[in-house]
Formats: C-alpha cells, sequence, structure tokens
C-alpha cells in the first residue's frame, strides 16, 4: 500500500507512512502488507523527501519506492524523474541499513514534462534516473564504510543506552522519574549536548 495524502480527499488513512502503518496494525495486516513509498507523496505530507522511507525502514515496513520526484512548490503530485544526489543518498541509505529490498525495487512511474518533446528525452530521463539512485547507493555505501556519520547518530542517541534510557524504552519510568532524571541526573551538570546538525549535513555533504 503507498502513502498518498490529498488524493482525492484532504482526510485520509493513508495520508504518511506511519498513518498507513497504525491503520495495518489495527486492522491486523502488518504481516500481509508492506509500504510503497513515493518521496513526492512524502514531500506533499509536508515532510522530508526521505522522512516516510527511513520511517517505514525503522518499523520493517519499507517493501518498495516510486522513485519519482516533484515540484515542492506546486502542491501536486507531477511524477517527476529523480536528480538530487542528496535525497537519492538517504534513500539508498535507509535501503542499505535494511539490507535491501528484495523482493520489492525502486519503481521508476515517472513522467517527462509536457515541453520535454523529443523521444530522446525519454531515454535520458530514465537513464539519468536510474544513474542519480546509482550515484546515490555509491555514496550510501561509502558513507557507512567511513563510519563517521554512523559514529555521530550512536553519540546523539548514547542516553537511550544507560540504564535510564534503557528503563525508559522498557516502559518502567514515569513522567515524574524523567523529571527528576533531567534536574539531577548527570545530564544536569554536564548540560545539554549540542545536536550538531551542521557537522551532520557537513559530514552528508562530503559524499554527494
Amino acid at each position: 500500500t503507498a502513502p498518498r495524502p490529498g488524493e482525492p480527499m484532504k482526510h485520509q488513512y493513508d495520508y504518511d507512512a506511519q498513518t498507513v502503518i497504525g491503520f495495518l496494525h489495527q486492522h491486523g495486516l502488518q504481516d500481509h502488507f508492506k509500504v510503497n513509498v513515493e518521496p513526492n507523496h512524502t514531500t506533499l505530507a509536508g515532510h522530508s523527501y526521505e522522512h516516510d522511507i527511513i520511517m517505514a525502514s525503522q518499523l520493517g515496513m519499507l517493501g518498495s519506492i516510486d522513485a519519482n520526484t516533484g515540484d515542492e512548490l506546486l502542491g501536486w503530485d507531477t511524477d517527476q524523474f529523480p536528480s538530487n544526489v542528496r535525497q537519492a543518498t538517504l534513500t539508498m541509505d535507509a535501503v542499505v541499513a535494511q539490507g535491501g529490498l528484495a523482493p520489492g525495487g525502486l519503481n521508476f512511474d515517472c513522467k517527462v514534462r509536457r515541453e520535454s518533446t523529443d523521444p530522446a528525452d525519454l531515454f535520458i530521463a530514465h537513464i539519468g534516473a536510474m544513474d542519480t539512485f546509482a550515484r546515490g547507493l555509491k555514496a550510501a555505501a561509502a558513507m557507512r564504510e567511513d563510519g563517521a556519520m554512523s559514529s555521530l547518530r550512536a553519540q546523539r542517541y548514547a542516553s537511550w543506552d544507560t540504564d535510564a534510557g534503557r528503563r525508559a524504552m522498557a516502559g518502567e519510568l514515569t513522567l515524574d522519574d524523567l523529571e527528576r532524571i533531567a534536574l539531577e541526573g548527570p545530564a544536569a551538570e554536564a548540560g545539554t549536548a549540542s545536536g550538531k546538525q551542521e557537522l551532520y549535513e557537513m559530514e552528508l555533504s562530503r559524499f554527494v
């Protein structure tokens, strides 16, 4: 099943990946279906291009990808051929992390623009789209082999590996417990760690 916001209604059960996955779990269908994500729909739902792909993958529900893009200023599903290597890299990083997409895959159900009337445009668009994701795959593999981004991510979420973090994940702490830890625990003395978003973005740029 594929998330599709705003088509044809504004209130839909398939607004984005998390809505679809919640629907499947609500009806006991999570073992029978995977999610097909079209990133152009993801941006129409107000998320970043790669958001639904990563979300579905993290929940073990990513089955395939409609590798389309669109004009984020139009607010409609324009089914354009992808050419953004940064987006392709983040997409393929999620695919690599989950060990591939088999038996699903990447589907290019895109269209050339109305003004692209030369038959050669079809070849340029299809080959360019495949090359974009091939380059994204190589960049994602290189980024994981380098390990710097993975190390930064581990540092950012290191508190979940502490005793308090593990107890919170296990549902053993109340909100009062968490407040006390925030006010009196080690983090209170050390101060809030920097999110270092700019460093993450520069790290990604090294590979794109």
